[in-house]
């Protein structure tokens, strides 16, 4: 898996905010994470980055499709967001 759209939940728009914050390739993106990797995007790129693209961000780290999150990483991403 050397493209971002390789991932799972990471699309071409996702994939295109991902390289608007200089996240090139996945090992970018497991490295600097998800919360970090969602803050860049809304303060660079996309101001209404919303909690799905979190969660969508956080099963490309993990390797998963984001509805199998464990409801306790739900929620801390969402405790997350609600700091943003």
């Amino acid at each position: 898996m050397n493209r971002l759209t390789d991932l799972p939940n990471i699309g071409p728009v996702l994939a295109a905010n991902l390289r608007k914050i200089g996240v090139e390739k996945p090992e970018q993106l497991r490295k600097l994470g998800s919360m970090e990797a969602l803050r860049r995007i809304r303060v660079q790129v996309d101001p209404g980055a919303c909690l799905n693209q979190l969660q969508a961000l956080e099963g490309a780290v993990e390797g998963i499709p984001k509805k199998e999150l464990a409801a306790a990483k739900r929620e801390e991403l969402r405790a997350f967001f609600q700091t943003l």
